[in-house]
């Protein structure tokens, strides 16, 4: 078992926030077999496994990623056309298969859609270090969804980067409802004039659930334009730190940045921490920047229980419909009733 220090701010903030990074008692794999449950749909676009070693800015850890580059059992690399495109990789983890260390390199030319899914086929501890890469060329559109559905034994690592050029388009939907342990790191890079990045994620916490999330978005480019939206519920005695950065360098002018997260506390045990920041050293932004939590509303509730529900179906049915705005952007329908159904067995 090792202690490792994780997912840092970008910038230090005083001791007594605990938030700065994470401690973790982690027991690494020792022996990395080939990850062979991996399901690939493609319609088109180049696939190898060429991807790069190039250090991350950020990522989950130098650890954690120096793992990644020495014994990744997993590269994917994917180059689009200049047309409409949709992928799907979908990682199920089983008895055979419960350590999976990838990459994926997503190279952006056209408007592509890409589901990533990591699914627990095994009631056995499983292991997820991941790093995923984006560059979205000019004009490319990217929208991406991860979905995030390990069992409650399992540790997961995402570091993911993302490059964005001259009027391109990146959305991301990431739903983090899986692993006993769940660390995610995003940062984008929006260097090019007019980009735009949309960024909506939902997190759910039972038991003793740990969720790390830090987002970093610094805006190069002239006009360009990050917006984060974080919905999440915690239950029992489940935990979640959000860090959420956006950085307007010195060049963004007229850019805008926005960022909310709101976390459902539906036990007295629950934690929930966050820590929104805006930096900035260019004088014409728009920057803005919200974090709440609160337990269910009792009106909500009163008024679904005098409908003939039960307590417990009630808050099901206030969870679910938080987080349907934000389920409801993936492009595949089974994939959404799975999901949802994930959700409804958490919250039993």
């Amino acid at each position: 078992m090792e202690k490792l220090r994780v997912n840092d701010t970008p910038v230090r903030t005083a001791r007594n926030f605990l938030i700065n990074n994470i401690e973790i008692e982690l027991e690494m794999p020792e022996k990395i077999a080939e990850f062979k449950n991996i399901e690939i749909i493609n319609n088109g676009s180049i696939i190898d496994n060429q991807t790069t070693n190039q250090a991350l800015t950020y990522g989950t850890g130098k650890i954690l990623e120096e793992l990644n580059y020495e014994t990744a059992n997993n590269k994917i690399r994917i180059q689009t056309e200049n047309k409409k495109e949709n992928i799907r990789i979908r990682y199920t983890f089983d008895d055979e298969n419960i350590n999976l260390i990838n990459q994926i390199e997503i190279i952006a030319n056209g408007d592509t859609n890409i589901i990533i899914e990591y699914i627990s086929n095994t009631s056995k501890k499983c292991f997820h270090n991941g790093i995923i890469r984006t560059i979205a060329n000019a004009k490319s559109k990217l929208d991406i969804t991860i979905v995030n559905l390990l069992n409650e034994q399992s540790e997961n690592f995402e570091a993911i980067e993302n490059k964005l050029e001259e009027n391109s388009n990146v959305k991301y939907t990431i739903i983090d409802i899986g692993g006993k342990t769940s660390i995610s790191n995003y940062y984008s890079n929006i260097i090019g004039d007019n980009a735009e990045n949309d960024l909506k994620s939902i997190y759910l916490g039972i038991d003793n659930q740990i969720k790390d999330i830090n987002y970093i978005a610094e805006l190069r480019g002239k006009k360009t334009n990050i917006d984060i939206d974080v919905q999440g519920a915690l239950k029992d005695s489940a935990k979640k730190n959000f860090k959420g950065t956006i950085d307007f360098k010195k060049g963004a002018k007229k850019s805008k940045g926005n960022e909310n997260e709101y976390c459902m506390l539906l036990s007295n045990k629950a934690k929930s921490i966050a820590l929104p920041m805006l930096l900035c050293t260019e004088e014409d932004v728009e920057g803005n920047h919200s974090t709440a939590s609160g337990k269910v509303d009792m009106k909500q509730l009163f008024y679904l229980m005098t409908r003939g529900l039960s307590y417990k179906e009630a808050v099901k049915l206030i969870v679910k419909a938080n987080f349907q705005k934000i389920i409801d952007r993936i492009n595949d329908e089974e994939l959404k009733n799975v999901i949802l159904k994930e959700i409804d067995k958490k919250l039993d």
